[in-house]
């Protein structure tokens, strides 16, 4: 794993953005993954401002989202797919049929998950998957537990990541209590992985993801055992390392 530790966020999303701007170059109809949440955000900004600035080509690029809220509908504010359009996909040139998140509408749930994860295969994998990682240590919807489940799944939130999603919706009764996630095999076969971190609330996780023992405990701890994993995070969040 490399390790980076920059001064800030800014700093941080810049040198995410660069990464992804490079295989964008390199590799025009590459397939990114992509997550959402507040620590991605300002990548996406750069990314966008790449695009429309200094001629990023978007046009070819496939997506595939990391996870989404169950049950949900896309036109929600509080949707990824919604999220992805405001902060991502409306600020490039990348076709949305080209852009893949999960459907909080599903009515069969496994066939979608197998769908999904098909789909991934047959694009040929992710070339470059940004991730962060929550406060309990979770990648995606992948939460601490005794074991975990390695594919595309329907999963049940913990109380913890309910509260710390409660901010962005009008009260914590609004969260939906499930969502779909990629699993960690899933994860797996992106042949590159940026995961970021940002923050004091974050050092704890950063600090078992690194320090701990690799564990189901704490998700993003088996990142270790992936060959190409790029770790990106301010000072705050190395704090406890």
């Amino acid at each position: 794993m490399q390790i980076h530790v920059v001064e800030n966020y800014e700093k941080m999303s810049e040198l995410a953005a660069n990464y992804f701007a490079e295989v964008i170059s390199e590799k025009p109809n590459c397939v990114i993954g992509l997550a959402t949440g507040s620590t991605p955000v300002g990548m996406y900004s750069l990314l966008g401002k790449k695009c429309t600035e200094e001629g990023l080509d978007f046009s070819e690029v496939r997506s595939v989202n990391l996870d989404e809220y169950y049950p949900i509908s896309p036109e929600n504010e509080q949707s990824y797919r919604y999220f992805m359009n405001k902060n991502l996909f409306d600020k490039t040139n990348i076709d949305k049929a080209n852009t893949n998140v999960p459907d909080g509408t599903a009515k069969d749930v496994d066939a979608f998950c197998r769908e999904y994860e098909a789909k991934i295969d047959a694009m040929g994998g992710i070339d470059i998957q940004i991730l962060g990682i929550g406060r309990n240590g979770h990648i995606g919807f992948n939460e601490p537990d005794s074991y975990l489940v390695p594919f595309t799944h329907l999963t049940a939130l913990t109380e913890s990541t309910i509260e710390a999603n409660s901010r962005f919706f009008e009260s914590e009764a609004d969260v939906p209590k499930h969502a779909l996630t990629m699993g960690i095999q899933s994860v797996f076969k992106a042949r590159r992985i940026v995961i970021l971190a940002s923050g004091a609330d974050k050092a704890e996780a950063v600090r078992d993801m690194l320090k701990g023992n690799i564990s189901t405990a704490c998700p993003a701890s088996l990142l270790c055992l992936h060959p190409d994993v790029i770790f990106i995070c301010d000072k705050d969040a190395y704090s406890l390392v």
